[in-house]
């Protein structure tokens, strides 16, 4: 579980009582689709004809621009984690952060579930390196669109310990 028991005002968007805007909910849901699509080969090589994850992080996309309605990516979020349950390590954790992402728009808070994930997936293929999280997480944090980039590390700060202290430093 990823989301916290109070809820941050400023991760809610407005229409639900919140101050997180439509421009900013939308980098929110481009930033946890390229933190997905990053760990998305280790899916991938394990199961390189399953789509669904693929489709997730497309649906997160598509969502941003306008595409695609809320639900119809939430339902392609669901898949993708369908698409992780017979797996194990990374390639399972790749397909999370992948469900993850297409759940943003429906709450966007996921966004750090997809963050999250991805980070688990690199620990995952690389448990001989100690420093792969932490390069991950930099990586992460370097995509981070100036907007919310404030915004999302005051969030990893307050959600790292249900978050498998992914993002501690």
């Amino acid at each position: 579980m990823i989301l916290p028991a109070v809820r941050d005002p400023r991760m809610v968007t407005i229409r639900r009582g919140g101050t997180l805007t439509d421009d900013d909910h939308q980098l929110l849901a481009l930033w946890a689709a390229t933190c997905a699509e990053h760990v998305l080969p280790l899916f991938e090589a394990q199961r390189p004809d399953d789509p669904r994850p693929r489709e997730a992080i497309d649906a997160a996309r598509r969502w941003a621009r306008g595409e695609l309605p809320m639900m119809q990516a939430r339902a392609l979020g669901g898949h993708a984690m369908g698409a992780a349950r017979p797996l194990r390590g990374a390639a399972r954790f790749a397909a999370y952060a992948a469900g993850q992402a297409a759940c943003v728009p429906h709450v966007a808070e996921h966004d750090l579930g997809a963050a999250a994930y991805a980070i688990k997936a690199i620990r995952a293929a690389r448990p001989d390196d100690p420093g792969a999280g932490r390069a991950e997480r930099d990586w992460q944090r370097d995509q981070l669109p100036p907007p919310v980039r404030q915004l999302v590390l005051e969030d990893q700060a307050r959600r790292d310990d249900i978050c498998w202290s992914a993002f501690a430093d």
